[in-house]
């Protein structure tokens, strides 16, 4: 279930919540609906809002701070593959078949990573994986591109003191990419464990339903309790989009990736 789906998931499930207390007030009792029980209710409903509000506010906080470090990354991975090209360039033209390996392998990743915008125009052999879970495509077909340019390097022959060098410094470069590479691949899954959401939905429902028990009788009220479903739902929604930064309406932008594409080409 996606981000949107969820959200309005919850935002049902608060709004009924908040419907059932609306209901089930009348039924009961005169003692319990006196005004030292409503006070007593308004008081737990007010502890839980405050733990709420910090658990929503740390989550968000940690949501974005794990979306902002995979764009960084991905900015770093870019860089990775266009030094890798460069080193590649500075070589004979031995090393063409790999720097056109790179190029699809670059290609193909953002196709496959980011399935919902045009591929990159151009003459490329596109690897597409069964998969699309998984960002840049954690896939046997593009695990073997990368795997066929490390062996290409590890073939490069230096026959002098500076190629040898050069071989060296490209076969480093082609490790820390692919530690870059697989840095993504695991910051790319939800930090968020369906127990604990279900948790912290079920403690919404309860501050929702409280609202309905304690909320005056009229419009105006129940407008304001829409409205704080709502809102609690964006929250959600947001916190859920920056969770999955490959997917989604918030997703991480693949002009890092296109930008390393066309320095390939030049």
């Amino acid at each position: 279930m996606d981000a949107a789906a969820n959200a309005f998931v919850v935002l049902i499930l608060l709004l009924g919540s908040a419907a059932a207390g609306i209901l089930v007030h009348p039924l009961l009792s005169e003692r319990h609906r006196s005004l030292e029980m409503t006070d007593f209710l308004r008081l737990v409903a007010t502890m839980l809002i405050t733990f709420v509000a910090l658990v929503l506010g740390l989550l968000t906080t940690s949501a974005k701070a794990s979306y902002d470090k995979v764009g960084n990354d991905l900015k770093g991975f870019s860089i990775a593959i266009i030094q890798l090209d460069r080193l590649l360039r500075e070589w004979d033209g031995a090393t063409e078949p790999a720097r056109a390996l790179l190029r699809d392998y670059t290609a193909s990743a953002i196709a496959t990573t980011w399935r919902d915008e045009p591929r990159p125009a151009g003459n490329y052999h596109f690897a597409l994986p069964v998969s699309s879970v998984s960002p840049l495509s954690e896939s046997p077909a593009l695990g073997d591109m990368l795997n066929r340019i490390e062996l290409d390097i590890r073939r490069l022959d230096g026959q002098d003191p500076i190629h040898h060098r050069l071989a060296a410094d490209c076969l480093a470069q082609m490790q820390h990419l692919m530690q870059i590479r697989w840095r993504l691949i695991e910051e790319s899954g939800s930090s968020i464990t369906t127990p604990f959401y279900m948790i912290l939905v079920f403690w919404l429902i309860i501050m929702f339903a409280s609202f309905g028990l304690t909320a005056p009788r009229n419009f105006l009220s129940y407008t304001a309790i829409a409205l704080g479903a709502l809102a609690i739902a964006s929250v959600v929604f947001v916190i859920l989009e920056l969770d999955t930064p490959f997917s989604g309406v918030i997703a991480v932008s693949s002009q890092s990736m296109r930008d390393a594409l066309a320095h390939l080409n030049h």
